[in-house]
């Protein structure tokens, strides 16, 4: 699977906004998670959800290649405050390599650089060279990644025909689960393998890098032909929408999002507030730490349900970091 042709930058999309389209109602503050369609960059997502919302205080969490499709995590108004903390939240993948074949984008929108027999590869081999590539390890992002280099995107660099080299950064892949594999020929005949695979890993995870090195394990190189994310934190391809469904709400009604208190609950451990706890907050003030709450960034909720602040416990006291619903 290969990405689709993507429009020239002065050719608008179908269906970019036309002037003679009423405004939509503004959307409510709260997170809509999107099945993101292949083809698109996550930019042409917010920029469709910033007509489908009324607004343009839209943003999302984590990145997602053109060629990728799955869970992107838009958030709307004041959910846009909670992005920062989605974006390193671990992630969950369905992923095909293709075994036998090295791309210069070590995916399947690259340009082949070699072409390998891969038809002794087995499947005990693959599921051991998955395990090395387990746990806590040192992962060189690929080359055309969003990483910075001198001020300038790597990808950048690269498709301007630089040789980038980037330091190896620690990430943790927690699941690399092989499939099934498929005996395949590239096009020019020679035998390859592809295999299905499922990853769970931490932030700043590239999965085309897992595929490069799996291919490379093996001793006859690989590339990523298709790219699923089925999960950021705790939202999952469940719960999310393609958008076209979300282009079906009637131009007068406000989209439907996840209320700032339910994004919340998806992101973080929660505290129940009291109706002074939740006044205090509101002022800035801190309050009293309870038995058993969690270390790090903790939801706090009003009596009646709603985000009032993000708390941190520090010392003798709960500290809000980002306050919801000031006095």
């Amino acid at each position: 699977m290969t990405g689709a042709a993507r429009p020239r930058s002065d050719e608008p999309r179908n269906d970019a906004p036309r002037n003679d389209r009423p405004r939509r109602p503004t959307a409510p503050d709260g997170v809509v998670v999107v099945d993101k369609p292949q083809g698109w960059t996550s930019h042409d997502v917010v920029a469709r959800m910033r007509r489908l919302a009324g607004t343009r205080k839209v943003g999302h969490a984590g990145t997602l290649d053109p060629m990728a499709t799955g869970v992107l995590v838009v958030g709307i108004g004041r959910a846009t405050r909670l992005l920062t903390y989605v974006v390193g939240a671990d992630k969950e993948y369905t992923a095909t390599i293709r075994l036998g074949v090295t791309t210069t984008t070590e995916d399947a929108e690259g340009e082949t650089l070699d072409v390998v027999d891969a038809s002794s590869v087995t499947h005990a081999a693959v599921h051991d060279a998955a395990a090395t590539l387990t746990g806590t390890i040192a992962q060189v992002p690929s080359a055309v990644s969003a990483i910075k280099v001198d001020g300038q995107r790597a990808y950048a660099r690269v498709r301007a025909g630089e040789t980038v080299e980037l330091a190896a950064r620690e990430v943790t892949v927690s699941r690399f689960d092989v499939g099934g594999l498929r005996r395949a020929e590239a096009p020019d005949g020679t035998p390859v393998v592809d295999v299905d695979v499922t990853v769970v890993c931490s932030s700043g995870t590239y999965v085309r890098a897992l595929a490069r090195d799996l291919g490379a394990a093996l001793g006859v190189g690989g590339h990523l032909t298709a790219l699923r994310r089925t999960r950021v934190g705790g939202y999952a391809l469940e719960v999310a929408r393609t958008l076209d469904e979300l282009a079906a709400t009637p131009d007068d009604v406000p989209l439907t999002v996840l209320p700032l208190a339910a994004a919340a609950r998806a992101t973080f451990p929660v505290r129940d507030l009291t109706a002074e706890e939740a006044r205090a907050l509101s002022y800035g003030q801190t309050i009293a730490p309870v038995a058993g709450t969690p270390a790090g960034t903790v939801a706090a909720l009003s009596p009646d349900g709603e985000l009032v602040a993000l708390v941190e416990t520090r010392g003798p006291t709960v500290r809000p970091t980002l306050v919801f619903a000031p006095a």
